[in-house]
């Protein structure tokens, strides 16, 4: 993945219309979208040097996590900089929108990137459905994206899987595996970390990385 492919990567998520009830955080329409789409490209920009063999594809982003950021599976806390890797915050180049004063910090976020890092594992993490679907009229709410939602973001985490050359992709938890199956990929399911789900969650990570079924890095 190049530096141009990642700016048209971006430029697409930031063009998509989304339907209703559903909210798309980097379009370019809102000038206050723009930081999202700055943290996003230095996310690609940060992982493309890491070399990721494995994409983690999750659900959506939720009101108080990505939606806010514009990072996968971070929070207002992570993004300003307390997480296990270092790779967050203004240090590293990266903006705090003005939602970061307001909303509640995503507690899915921090489990998510804790056992990771317990794990000493970096993996490319992306959503079925990389916009906010929530209830109608409740923009602060999240909802389960649809099945038409969820064939319309196949395609970003099949260019995110292609651009950053990854070798295995892994569904975490039911939505992601429905994105993923129905594109045709036989891949491994684990459970989400969401609503007590970390210990499965990191075991299903550990079992995988353990029997070699996946790999740290290219």
């Amino acid at each position: 993945m190049t530096g141009q492919e990642i700016r048209d990567f971006v430029e697409r998520l930031g063009t998509f219309q989304t339907g209703p009830s559903s909210r798309n955080f980097f379009s370019t329409e809102l000038p206050e979208n723009a930081a999202r789409r700055h943290n996003v490209t230095r996310y690609f920009e940060q992982m493309l040097e890491r070399r990721p063999a494995v994409l983690l594809v999750g659900e959506a982003p939720g009101y108080r996590g990505m939606t806010v950021t514009g990072v996968p599976f971070t929070n207002k806390a992570l993004i300003s900089g307390h997480d296990p890797f270092g790779m967050f915050g203004p240090d590293n180049g990266y903006l705090l929108p003005p939602e970061v004063l307001t909303v509640p910090a995503e507690p899915t976020a921090t489990v998510m990137w804790n056992v990771l890092a317990d794990l000493d594992f970096l993996p490319l993490l992306w959503s079925a459905y990389p916009f906010h679907p929530h209830q109608p009229g409740r923009t602060q709410s999240n909802r389960t994206p649809s099945m038409p939602e969820i064939a319309a973001g196949t395609l970003f985490w099949q260019d995110l899987a292609r651009l950053f050359k990854i070798d295995s992709v892994v569904a975490v938890g039911n939505i992601g595996h429905r994105s993923v199956t129905a594109s045709g990929l036989d891949v491994p399911k684990i459970r989400h970390p969401a609503h007590g789900g970390k210990e499965l969650f990191r075991r299903g990570l550990q079992d995988l990385l353990d029997t070699g079924a996946i790999r740290r890095s290219q």
